[in-house]
């Protein structure tokens, strides 16, 4: 490479965060629950529990991130 101007400096590169499956599953069980309102109790039932699985291990993976 050559040489930078004077008073510039090299670009650090950034941190990427690691990928995770909680926004997926989050979205999995909203619609699970928005279909449970229509269908049955059961279905509604499975998208509560999934939304409420998801949205904490997304809490827990983002306050536990280093």
């Amino acid at each position: 490479m050559s040489d930078l101007r004077p008073g510039w400096n090299r670009p650090k590169p950034d941190a990427i965060p690691r990928s995770t499956v909680w926004p997926a599953a989050l979205a999995l069980g909203t619609m699970f629950f928005g279909w449970g309102i229509i269908a049955s109790p059961v279905v509604l039932f499975v998208g509560l529990v999934t939304f409420a699985v998801s949205l904490a291990g997304w809490i827990g993976e983002i306050r536990h991130e280093r």
